[in-house]
């Protein structure tokens, strides 16, 4: 009786598949047929669509907001602690500019510049030169519109390439 209970406690008394057998539906991707369900291969294809259009929203509005901005663009190396943005409260602060490039979509992406050259030592609040300040970059995916040179005529294209942005500072010996 006891090895009964441990059997069934440890899942050995349930029946198992066979290897290579999965429960549930039979591929990924689909679906049950329904009048209201769309095959997943579908939804998976829109939804980077709808990302990418949030992604340049939020990159729009960002670039806005450094176009409205009423701090001035001034080179300052210091470590402000009451403000939330990180950006500001960093040992390597760094600060945004717009990079622009009209034959770019989005023309316009906001570019971390670093604000110190070396880093701000934690217990004085100083610059410390003994260390520096570099920039982060990451690789953010963009449209590059492609036009035929003149005396070519024909429609722009777009294709979709990525390209390397500075994201932030950090601070290295």
């Amino acid at each position: 009786l006891f090895l009964l209970t441990i059997s069934i406690f440890l899942g050995l008394g349930q029946p198992r598949n066979p290897k290579g057998k999965r429960k549930g539906q039979g591929r990924p991707g689909t679906l049950a047929p329904g009048p209201h369900q769309v095959p997943l291969d579908l939804v998976s294809r829109a939804k980077p669509y709808a990302r990418m259009e949030e992604y340049e929203r939020n990159l729009g509005e960002m670039v806005a907001q450094l176009r409205n901005s009423s701090e001035p663009a001034r080179r300052k190396c210091e470590v402000n602690l009451q403000l939330w943005l990180s950006n500001k409260r960093s040992l390597s602060p760094w600060g945004y500019s717009i990079n622009h490039d009209p034959s770019r979509i989005p023309a316009d992406l906001p570019e971390a510049r670093c604000l110190c050259l070396g880093c701000v030592n934690p217990f004085t609040m100083q610059e410390d030169r003994s260390m520096v300040s570099v920039p982060v970059f990451s690789q953010v995916p963009v449209r590059r519109r492609l036009c035929p040179l003149p005396p070519r005529t024909g429609p722009c294209r777009q294709r979709a390439v990525m390209e390397t942005i500075a994201v932030g500072c950090t601070c290295i010996f």
